[in-house]
């Protein structure tokens, strides 16, 4: 995207179209907005369920009842399961719907479950703590936003860095290693396995950061917007409680088509997510051709998956 003016601002409550929107947020503006009937929804879906499996104990403090290893078998059956039921992508469609979102242009992957624990527990695997990253070097398309909404309240050290510098500032990166199909067939379902330390290889940034980062707090429900090409971190949690949030990516077909989205400045990766979004209107995949646009030579056989398959932990 030639020409294109790096921003830095965050929108509280904005009323601006969704067009509007998706042009600052892949400008790097980044937008919270609040709590609404369909995210309050969500996130008690998330709340039942995870509360369910843990009982009688709080999930938060799951840790200090069970072993890594325990919580790891779990979380391998619920994260699917969150993903899989039939409430989360009806859900979504109703959050689209609350910020003037249209269904038949929107097209978004089903909704994770994160968790971060507190870093002596449990940070690979099934509850991989992600180091600084953008999505964008995971295949994902530049047009990709993500949604991102706690389910209990949050403290800044355990909720999501941003290091808003980095959106205009090529970060020396290794993402020529990760092409998304290969991830697929090889790490796909592997995710519960790696408990004690995550040997799976992912891009990751080869240089010194800047140490500061930004951290939104939005209340449970609240959801922060921001673009894939943002680099952001799972902050290291450092508190006495764990963190659980849920989100999801989508892309608009007006801008998968047009290729417009945010400027690509270091992402070298191969393969692409298109394959896992689904339209709001009728979770119809994208069209072929849409898809065509992004695909390189990579693409082969079986190696070709839908996320919606299986679990896949990937940003």
């Amino acid at each position: 995207m030639e020409g294109i003016v790096i921003m830095g601002s965050v929108f509280i409550d904005s009323t601006m179209t969704d067009e509007e929107r998706r042009s600052r947020l892949y400008a790097g503006d980044i937008f919270i907005l609040s709590a609404t009937a369909g995210t309050r929804a969500l996130i008690d879906l998330a709340r039942q369920m995870l509360e369910e499996v843990f009982s009688p104990h709080d999930p938060r403090i799951i840790h200090e009842w069970k072993t890594p290893e325990e919580v790891a078998a779990i979380l391998g059956k619920l994260k699917p399961q969150f993903i899989h039921h039939p409430e989360c992508k009806r859900i979504i469609r109703q959050v689209m719907l609350e910020h003037g979102v249209d269904l038949e242009s929107l097209y978004f992957d089903v909704p994770r479950l994160r968790s971060a624990y507190p870093s002596h527990f449990l940070s690979s695997g099934i509850a991989y703590a992600f180091h600084p990253h953008r999505d964008t070097w995971y295949s994902a398309p530049m047009c990709q936003l993500n949604w991102w909404l706690p389910i209990y309240p949050l403290e800044p050290d355990n909720a999501m860095g941003f290091y808003p510098r980095y959106f205009g500032e090529v970060v020396k990166n290794n993402s020529e290693i990760y092409n998304y199909y290969e991830w697929n067939t090889k790490n796909r379902a592997t995710a519960a396995q790696h408990v004690k330390v995550d040997t799976r290889e992912q891009p990751k940034a080869q240089q010194e950061l800047e140490p500061i980062t930004v951290r939104y707090l939005p209340p449970p429900g609240g959801m922060i917007i921001f673009s894939g090409a943002q680099l952001h971190e799972t902050v290291p949690n450092i508190t006495d409680v764990a963190r659980y949030s849920i989100d999801f990516r989508t892309v608009h077909y007006d801008d998968v088509v047009a290729r417009r989205g945010a400027p690509n400045i270091d992402s070298r990766c191969t393969g692409t997510t298109m394959r896992d979004y689904l339209r709001a209107s009728d979770l119809a995949h994208l069209p072929e051709e849409a898809i065509a646009l992004y695909d390189d030579d990579t693409a082969k056989g079986e190696r070709i998956l839908h996320f919606g398959d299986k679990l896949l932990d990937r940003p």
